[in-house]
């Protein structure tokens, strides 16, 4: 049975920790917030970008684009969004888990952004082709880099399809480990909302541009060849502040979890402690009235 200083240094201990995890959940909680407000910030203007490639499609007729080329072969590239740090939950279990069960048999590179999700690919003898870095916020002049390095390999024949793997935020208790294909973009669900562009709110679909008239110059095949690849630059971009938004949630829920459950302890740990002095101050007084009584 532990001793009341035993007991005494455990309280103490936990308590250390929970202040740690107490501070974490509050600086985690902050950047949830900086990093959802960057994905509403952006959200009208996906929208717009969305309605334009509408009406571009319907003004080209059977657009012909590399793009947009549906190749037969099986070799996929798949850009994997994780975190650089830990204690958040299982945010990157879960996408590794996917990952791996959405990719079995097949022949497949890897790209990375995120070490955490680096590693394991690598312990599981991986093909991993490249490595990003995106910091913390995350801005638009650091994921571009990372979508045209993408655009760059489908279009020099390497690989047939281009897949990102993120978790989509859908709300602070809710995070969801996605798998969307990027390249080629097919130009049936251009303009079509995907779900990482909903943070979780009612985001009413796009409509496809009906009563709009656009001008384009020089030609809308000219002004589609700059547009698709900026909103697959844009989709990079949306998924990662989407990955970063999850990230933070994930720790804040987890470290809250974490602060209750030290609570909880220290409140059980605490009774223990006022048991067993509880116990020593009575077996003091038996001791001294026994000793009263043999002196009589």
């Amino acid at each position: 049975m532990p001793s009341t200083r035993d007991i005494r240094r455990r309280i103490k201990s936990v308590k250390n920790t929970a202040q740690i995890t107490k501070a974490m959940q509050l600086v985690a909680a902050s950047k949830m917030k900086r990093a959802q407000d960057q994905a509403l910030a952006g959200r009208s203007y996906a929208e717009l970008l969305n309605k334009v490639l509408v009406s571009l499609k319907d003004k080209t007729g059977d657009l012909v684009h590399p793009l947009l080329e549906e190749r037969e072969g099986n070799r996929e590239l798949i850009l994997v969004v994780s975190t650089d740090k830990g204690l958040c939950g299982g945010l990157n279990t879960n996408l590794l888990r996917k990952v791996i069960e959405q990719t079995k048999g097949g022949d497949v590179a890897f790209i990375t952004v995120g070490s955490k999700l680096r590693n394991s690919l690598g312990k599981l003898k991986k093909n991993l082709v490249a490595d990003f870095g995106v910091k913390d916020p995350v801005k638009f002049a650091e994921t571009r880099p990372v979508s045209r390095f993408l655009i760059q390999q489908f279009l020099d024949g390497k690989y047939d399809r281009v897949k990102v793997a993120f978790t989509n935020f859908v709300n602070v208790l809710r995070q969801e480990p996605l798998i969307e294909t990027v390249l080629p973009v097919s130009p049936v669900t251009i303009g079509k909302p995907k779900d990482f562009e909903g943070m979780g709110a009612d985001v009413p679909p796009v409509a496809a541009a009906v009563g709009q008239e656009y001008l384009f110059e020089p030609n809308p095949l000219a002004v589609f060849d700059q547009v698709l690849p900026q909103y697959i630059d844009y989709m990079v971009y949306q998924m990662i502040l989407e990955a970063r938004a999850s990230e933070h949630s994930s720790r804040m829920v987890a470290m809250k979890s974490a602060t209750d459950n030290a609570k909880s302890m220290i409140k059980d740990l605490t009774l223990e402690y006022n048991k067993l002095r509880q116990a020593s101050i009575t077996n003091e007084l038996l001791e001294i009235t026994t000793a009263m009584k043999a002196l009589e």
